[in-house]
């Protein structure tokens, strides 16, 4: 078992998939760690992934990749006008739209006079003005609407003093409902003051060359939702610290399940090889030969490892296993890295047991379901027939 140091020392090993990511590998390990067991149910020993958002964006460099305690979508304030930043916030989410009510069958309405159409924006207008009195006698300082809205409800929005987004994303909606503790409504007539969401700070934030905006809320009271936002040259860079820190992620989240650990570098699977080899000795008849077998599949692990590095395979596994019996040490493993030691915690290069666990399992059962084919017919033979 080890703790959070030791987590992100062994993380590091996961992040190396990524060519791209590096040179940044501790800070990716660290976002990975942290973004995990802010989320984590340590009770239940359960991870939920989507309480963990991941936002890329199109320049800056990878180390300018962070961690946010809280929510950030790639949306502005609708009016230019509207205030930046915002404190101590009570926010309203909403899934209707600042639009007049249209009746569900199909309509047509003829307007065939100034006065018609005057009568039509007022009535416009006085929907408008009823909606944001609705959500500004709730208490709500700030509006996420699911929809858009025109630039005449726009315009009132501003004119009322009330901020707001719109256009949200739906999975945004949700995330941003159990980061602020409020609820999603769906008709403004059910807006109370209970409903509404709390955040500390919701502020927009500018970078690269272009001035891309997007909407930072932060503060929230529930911190189990946070949101990692990466940054990258190119959309493939991106798409690749992507990929590198959910590996991360789930090497942190097989720890939270069982915190037990194996080593890696080829010695989890040396050490099962001689406990296996010693278990073939004690057995008689031709069923030992399985055993053998077996120790056979479990060395081609880390005589691939050796191949792999540049080290002579078959003179580096047999070294390996002398030093592993004379030793008594499970941590000797293949010094892929050359670093001059065998000793795999010395390197720091760990694997959780949960997934080593998997990766055998998995193994033996191809091989089982493989023995249990009768015959394979490969198309070459037809012609040859």
């Amino acid at each position: 078992m080890i703790g959070k140091k030791g987590v992100k020392e062994g993380v590091v090993t996961s992040c190396e998939i990524g060519i791209s990511v590096n040179r940044c590998i501790r800070q990716f390990a660290e976002i990975a760690v942290d973004s995990v067991l802010s989320v984590a149910d340590l009770k239940t020993r359960d991870v939920n992934f989507e309480l963990i958002k991941m936002e890329g964006k199109i320049g800056g460099r990878l180390e300018d990749t962070m961690l946010v305690k809280g929510i950030i979508i790639d949306k502005t304030m609708s009016h230019p006008q509207m205030p930046k930043e915002l404190k101590n916030v009570k926010v309203a989410i909403l899934t209707c739209p600042f639009e007049p009510p249209k009746p569900k069958t199909k309509h047509k309405l003829d307007v065939t006079s100034t006065e018609d159409f005057k009568k039509l924006r007022e009535y416009e207008k006085e929907t408008f003005e009823t909606m944001i009195r609705q959500v500004k006698e709730c208490g709500a300082t700030l509006a996420l609407c699911q929809w858009g809205f025109d630039d005449e409800a726009n315009h009132l929005l501003h004119h009322h003093n009330l901020p707001a987004v719109r256009w949200v994303g739906g999975p945004e909606i949700e995330l941003i409902a159990i980061a602020t503790n409020g609820r999603i409504v769906p008709r403004f007539a059910e807006l109370t003051t209970e409903k509404l969401g709390s955040a500390g700070l919701v502020r927009e934030i500018t970078f690269g060359t272009s001035n891309d905006r997007m909407l930072v809320i932060e503060e929230c009271p529930n911190n189990r939702a946070v949101t990692v936002f990466i940054r990258g040259g190119n959309k493939m860079m991106i798409d690749e610290a992507k990929r590198s820190l959910h590996d991360a992620m789930c090497v942190v989240r097989n720890l939270v399940r069982d915190s037990r650990i194996v080593y890696g570098g080829g010695a989890a699977e040396m050490a099962c090889a001689v406990e296996v080899a010693k278990q073939a000795d004690k057995i008689e008849g031709i069923e030992q030969y399985a055993f053998r077998a077996f120790v056979d599949a479990l060395e081609s692990i880390p005589m691939a490892l050796a191949e792999n590095s540049g080290l002579p395979p078959i003179d580096t596994v047999a070294a390996l296993k002398a030093m592993q019996i004379a030793q008594s040490n499970p941590r000797l493993g293949v010094d892929a890295l050359h670093k001059g030691t065998n000793d795999m915690q010395a390197q720091k290069v760990i694997e959780t047991l949960v997934s080593k666990k998997e990766q055998l399992s998995l193994a033996t059962q191809v091989v089982r379901m493989i023995l249990k084919i009768d015959d394979v017919r490969v198309p070459n033979d037809e012609h040859e027939h």
